[in-house]
């Protein structure tokens, strides 16, 4: 009975979020969540109140990321530097087989390291659409591959966050001589490795589908001549991918894999290497169905910097990505130096509040530490004097980030508090109430309990899906990591399940949920043009998204089911 009551919130949620966005929809749930806790669990006000502010707190990390990742993305386009990007690859490939890898892919992996958040698509897809890509198969193509990378979007945000969630139960199990940083780096390999092999399948997946659906010959024979190609993209992709995972943590994968990926695809596609001989084609303009079409009309960027006696030159427009990836680097490994100074708990480089109300809460904002801070904003504001920006360019940037921003805000402080309630519900607050055994428990371990008893053994087929679940209704992998990871860790411990390939298939799942989630296909169906055809779009999308759960359960459940456990606790 408890645990039904303990999940009340997430079926609100999920109900709920059907009609409403996640900023109105996690305020709700944490209202409800609160009630729950004082009058089932018997928190003091004071008790919830404390770990409440506690959890709108620690959003501010997350929330920072999305604000310098947006922050710089947008002072790119209002410096023209995205316009010049935009410009460079147009000239690349006339084969949209290539295009929608090295665009759809490779281009989106590298904007999705470096800012997420839905913005992938919503760049890729109107580049695509621009060298003749009808708008919703655009749409279609760059959502479904806008998966892989997602772990690690916005420097390993959904990643990191997943990780934050547990680290107070890992350090409370961790064996003699056992290290969180060794944890950390484990959770990032082994949700690393499933989307790799999975790589070429859902690119190889997306092409079959655009072949297919908008192609002349309505048949996936393109897609087969592209094999090789598509072989040599994701290899290319995966190396530094699983490289970066396995030595360097969640900040690196997808940004630099979309990288390497990005250029060596450039250079091979004008080289020809491994280039069907035959261009596949779309059908004729006049052949396209109405529902391909864009429904409303889609403005040209237009870039303030992007006039004919103005043009960047890619080396500039490409710069402050440069830059981000070198500071990354600089201020990440271990060797250099800089990283013992800056990931500390103490000022100056750090905010720590160690009690609210006098009720324990252990917070710390190490904000020197924190992606958004430094890297994005520190460069998008050497952007400004660099692309020599005037003073309404740099206020529209601010404007528009401020206007993306609102929403995922809301959202993740309300969720994150509601996370945060679900944790502390058995705190000492609770204690001395013995009538009823779940007291002295905390929501989310009965909520565990629940899960565990539910689905027994059979819990490695439902664990990527609840990830799934979480980006659907919540439209980010990172809200999704924010509301079930801590549940599926408690749940893998009950069940004596490895707790680190769990979390890595929650990981998964919140990426793999990217490709239907609401939010994302909203954005990119108001970017394309396409509004309207967002029922067609989760239609086509969840078939690939399907397979690729499919596809890591059979690889993260087939190593649980054969007993390996990477981090034995």
């Amino acid at each position: 009975m408890y645990a039904l009551i303990a999940f009340i919130p997430i079926i609100i949620t999920v109900i709920v979020m059907v009609n409403w966005p996640a900023k109105r929809a996690l305020p709700l749930a944490w209202l409800i969540t609160a009630i729950i806790c004082l009058t089932a669990w018997k928190m003091s006000l004071v008790s919830v109140a404390a770990h409440t502010i506690s959890g709108m707190l620690t959003s501010l990390d997350t929330i920072c990321v999305i604000l310098g990742a947006i922050l710089i993305m947008n002072t790119m386009k209002q410096s023209g530097a995205m316009h010049a990007i935009n410009q460079m690859f147009t000239k690349i490939s006339d084969d949209p087989r290539i295009q929608m890898i090295i665009i759809g892919f490779a281009f989106a992996a590298f904007i999705e390291g470096a800012a997420g958040f839905g913005t992938p698509a919503a760049l890729a897809a109107p580049l695509l659409i621009s060298i003749g890509f009808p708008p919703l198969c655009a749409a279609m193509v760059c959502l479904v591959l806008n998966s892989t990378p997602v772990a690690y979007g916005a420097v390993g945000t959904p990643t990191s966050t997943a990780v934050i969630q547990v680290q107070d139960q890992v350090k409370g199990m961790l064996p003699p001589g056992g290290d969180f940083e060794a944890y950390r780096l484990g959770v990032t390999k082994w949700a690393a490795i499933p989307n790799a092999i999975i790589c070429p399948i859902i690119i190889f997946i997306a092409m079959c589908m655009m072949c297919k659906m908008f192609g002349k010959e309505k048949s996936i024979r393109p897609a087969l001549e592209c094999i090789p190609y598509i072989l040599l993209s994701a290899i290319v992709f995966c190396i530094p991918f699983i490289a970066c995972a396995t030595f360097l943590g969640p900040e690196f994968p997808a940004l630099i894999a979309g990288l390497v990926a990005m250029v060596f695809c450039i250079i091979t596609a004008r080289k020809g290497v491994l280039v069907p001989k035959n261009r596949f084609e779309f059908r004729n303009q006049s052949e396209w169905e109405d529902y391909w079409k864009a429904s409303t009309v889609v403005e040209e960027e237009k870039d303030a910097d992007a006039r004919p006696d103005k043009v960047m030159s890619p080396v500039l427009a490409w710069m402050p990505y440069i830059l981000v990836a070198l500071i990354l680097v600089i201020t990440r490994i271990p060797a250099i130096g800089i990283k013992n100074i800056l990931n500390v708990t103490t000022a100056p480089f750090a905010i720590s509040i160690p009690t609210i109300f006098n009720v324990p809460v252990n917070y710390s904002f190490k904000w020197a530490w924190n992606p958004g801070i430094i890297p994005f904003i520190l460069v998008a504001l050497i952007v400004i004097p660099m692309h020599r920006m005037n003073g309404e360019q740099v206020k529209t940037a601010w404007k528009d980030t401020g206007t993306m921003l609102a929403g995922a805000a809301i959202a993740l402080v309300f969720g994150i508090a509601m996370v945060q309630l679900f944790r502390n519900s058995g705190t000492p607050a609770a204690e001395g109430v013995t009538e009823l055994q779940y007291f002295n428990k905390t929501m989310l371990r009965v909520m565990a309990e629940g899960m565990a008893g539910l689905f027994g053994s059979a819990y490695i087929v439902v664990s990527p899906l609840i990830g799934v679940i979480g980006a659907f209704i919540s439209g980010s992998a990172t809200v999704s990591c924010t509301l079930f990871t801590s549940l599926q860790f408690d749940t893998a411990v009950l069940l004596n399940l490895p707790t680190m390939l769990i979390v890595a298939m929650q990981i998964c799942g919140g990426a793999m949920g990217n490709m239907v989630c609401v939010n994302n296909i909203v954005s990119v169906c108001a970017t394309c043009g396409t509004v309207g055809r967002e029922g067609r779009l989760i239609r086509s999308n969840v078939v690939p998204m399907l397979i690729y759960a499919a596809l890591t359960i059979l690889i993260l459940g087939g190593l649980i089911v054969s007993g390996f456990d990477p981090y034995p606790m």
